[in-house]
Order: structure tokens, then sequence, then C-alpha cells
């Protein structure tokens, strides 16, 4: 069980410090005087991502009710997972602050619920969930871990990985952003993620 919640804990801050449109975001409200913007952004888009993480559970558990299913669902979500390793570690490298400079600044309640629709519209957070549900909560269930304890874990672990992961954008938007204008640095950190991201997924596997 500590292997898995080890592993899982990996795969979760994996996939919510990797670059994508609400790193981007949190990066941007990061480095706006008012903190409250930036803080409420990471927690709407944290929570949100919980609850995409419940939803796919929720219908992850069917597939228990097909043993072949139940049994290929880790190897399919681990292909999934390597090739966005690789995904990752080939991504184009650009300026951030470009991708950002055109982003109006927000109220803080408005930025709460920005947060929460980016990460519930963005098709990476549902496949990176129903991923996770296949590789850790339908093993862990499998092995005689309650269904709904399996994904509590899950949930629980993700909310915490998006307000580390996410909240590490923000903290350091201004130096990340000055340090990430190199496209050598950019490759290097898109690589370090990649590995992390790789490493979590064969760890499982094995």
């Amino acid at each position: 069980m500590l292997t898995s919640l080890l592993a899982m804990s990996g795969f979760a801050l994996a996939g919510a410090i990797t670059p994508g449109p609400v790193n981007v975001l949190a990066l941007r409200h990061g480095t706006q005087p008012q903190r409250s913007v930036a803080w409420l952004y990471v927690l709407g888009a944290s929570v949100s991502y919980a609850v995409v993480v419940w939803v796919m559970g929720q219908s992850g558990q069917l597939l228990l009710r097909i043993p072949v299913l139940a049994a290929s669902a880790p190897w399919i979500c681990a292909i999934y997972l390597l090739w966005l390793a690789w995904r990752v570690a080939t991504a184009p490298v650009s300026s951030p602050s470009s991708q950002e400079q055109d982003t109006p600044p927000l109220r803080p309640m408005q930025a709460f619920a920005q947060g929460a629709a980016v990460q519930a519209l963005n098709p990476k957070a549902w496949l990176v969930a129903l991923s996770g549900v296949g590789m850790f909560v339908i093993p862990l269930t499998a092995r005689g871990t309650a269904a709904a304890s399996a994904l509590a874990w899950f949930c629980g672990i993700s909310l915490l990985a998006c307000l580390v992961g996410i909240g590490c954008w923000a903290i350091l938007g201004k130096v990340l952003a000055r340090w990430l204008q190199t496209p050598r640095r950019q490759r290097i950190f898109n690589g370090l993620l990649a590995a992390l991201l790789a490493c979590s997924v064969l760890g499982v596997l094995a």
C-alpha cells in the first residue's frame, strides 16, 4: 500500500507540475501584486482537478466488472502516459511570457472561477485522471482495498499535488519566467519533468 501511495504521489505531482495552460496562467498570476489572485487561482484549479479525478474514478469502477479490461487498464494507461512523457520531453520551446502577456488581470474570485474552469475544460486533466485511476485505483481495488478508500486516497493526493505543483508556478512566477527564457533551459526543464513522469509509470509496472 505504501509503495502504491508513493508512486501515486510521484505520478500526481508530475502531472500537476507539467507545463500546460493551467500552469502558464498560474505563472502569469504569480507575477501580479495581489497575492490573493494567484492563490485563489491555484485553489480553484486544484479543487477542480480533484473533482475530475472523482468523476473519472466513479466511471472507472465499471472496469472491475470486466476482468479483461481491469487487467489491461494499467498497461493501456501506461502506454498513454509514456507517450505523454515523450511529448513533454520533445515539446517545442518558447518564451512563457509571450504566451501570457495578453492575459488581463483578474479580481480574486474571478481568478478562482478561471482556475476551476480552465482545469475542467483541459482535456489533459481528464485523460491523466483516467490514466491515474487505471494505474492506481483499479489495481488497489482488485487487491482488496475498498473502492471508495482507494479513490479517496487518489483524490486527496491529487488535490495536494495540484496545490504544490500549480502553486510552485505561481510562487516562482517571475523567477521561473525569467529563467526559462533560454530555449536550452526549457528543454532541460521539460526533460526532467518527462523523466519524473516516466519513472513513476515504470515504477508501478515493475
